[in-house]
């Protein structure tokens, strides 16, 4: 009887697709699960999962609420979802399910890549100040060494630390306490191959109000990729897509970003850069509220298309001893980067109730710190430290 049930609706979503009737919607991705589903006792048949627009809508047969949640996140929200339902025109909930599916989705199109299965570990957590996040880690996987992508969904009072951080930037931010909200997603990804490059990305949403009720808002983020050995085919496309998604909105983003990304994840003592850029921005509260977020969203889609051709055409490269013990020493420069200069570990670490263990997530499993290593002229090594020491413009605009 299930079967038949699932043949039918198959059937019923196959002539859907083939009738045209979704033709002229702006529908990114369509999947057709024939399955059944236990949940409580009771079987539900799930019909489709249908993402469109920044929305997932979901026909179940049966009682399948629950697992309709879990299967487009990696665990329960952090707020409830009475909550979230209740108040889907609120940016705050709307930016809570985006990092919610941005993070569903990677961990899953990162899980798919493993060849033997590996799978990522899911840490639900909450915090006894307010919100939690959900820390997905994969560790000692075949293609990736560790893999990070975390959300947080955090609110309390701004610490004088986090007051002064905002101040430098220029916000104007009343004194006394100064009710905040804060939600993102965030991800390092710390591949085997030395040929695969590490991918980082960060997109957040963050309101402050102060004692006369004045709300500031604004979003930050951006895309970046540190590879250990130059191809300049892989820079270019993954520079190509991240402009495509910001040319969407504004043909001015992908130069300004680009260039702020630059400047941003730079190593002064090293006198070079992290890697061959991407996007960064950050205050970034306009045009308005509607068009910044729809823009945000572009760019935490933009993901996966710009990073998983690279991881698909180099994590079976070949490698040597030599190969790997220079990604070790990059990994050195990653972590000097994070620890001295990011902003947002010292925002997290300055945060009452910080949970050390997702802040410092984005550090590899393994790295190294050799003395005075200088890459001999003419080497791959030297090729790629030439190019950290001066950003390119890979896209020759």
């Amino acid at each position: 009887m299930i079967f038949k049930i699932l043949r039918s609706k198959t059937r019923l979503i196959t002539r859907h697709l083939h009738s045209g009737s979704f033709i002229g919607k702006p529908t990114s991705v369509i999947r057709i699960i024939g399955t059944t589903v236990c949940i409580g006792g009771a079987t539900a048949a799930i019909a489709y999962h249908c993402l469109s627009r920044n929305e997932v809508h979901m026909e179940a047969v049966g009682s399948a609420a629950k697992f309709a949640s879990l299967s487009r996140y990696m665990a329960d929200p952090i707020s409830s979802r009475q909550m979230l339902d209740a108040n889907k025109n609120d940016m705050k909930c709307r930016m809570e399910e985006l990092v919610m599916r941005i993070q569903h989705d990677f961990c899953r199109s990162l899980e798919a890549e493993e060849n033997f299965g590996k799978k990522f570990l899911v840490d639900r957590w909450e915090r006894k100040e307010g919100g939690g996040g959900i820390t997905c880690v994969l560790q000692d996987g075949d293609v990736f060494e560790k893999a990070g992508v975390n959300i947080s969904v955090v609110h309390g009072n701004l610490p004088k630390g986090a007051i002064q951080q905002m101040r430098s930037r220029g916000k104007q931010l009343a004194d006394g306490e100064l009710p905040f909200f804060a939600v993102g997603v965030s991800a390092v990804i710390h591949p085997r191959n030395p040929f695969v490059p590490t991918i980082h990305f960060n997109y957040r949403y963050f309101e402050v109000t102060d004692s006369t009720g004045q709300k500031q808002w604004w979003f930050g983020g951006g895309t970046d990729l540190t590879p250990y050995y130059l191809n300049e085919e892989d820079a270019k496309h993954f520079h190509r897509t991240l402009k495509e998604a910001c040319d969407s909105h504004d043909a001015t983003y992908y130069p300004k970003f680009k260039e702020w990304c630059d400047k941003y994840f730079s190593i002064p003592h090293r006198n070079e850069s992290r890697g061959v850029g991407g996007i960064f921005f950050d205050d970034l509260d306009g045009p308005d509220a509607e068009r910044a977020f729809d823009f945000v969203s572009s760019c935490a889609h933009s993901v996966i298309p710009s990073y998983l051709p690279l991881v698909r055409q180099h994590k079976n490269d070949p490698y040597g001893d030599r190969h790997r013990q220079w990604q070790l020493l990059r990994r050195g420069r990653y972590v000097e980067f994070n620890l001295i200069y990011d902003r947002g570990t010292k925002f997290g670490l300055y945060t009452p109730g910080a949970r050390y263990e997702s802040i410092l997530m984005s550090l590899p499993l393994n790295a190294k710190w050799e003395y005075m290593n200088i890459p001999a002229q003419g080497t791959e090594e030297a090729l790629i430290t030439e190019v950290l020491k001066k950003p390119k413009n890979w896209l020759n605009l």
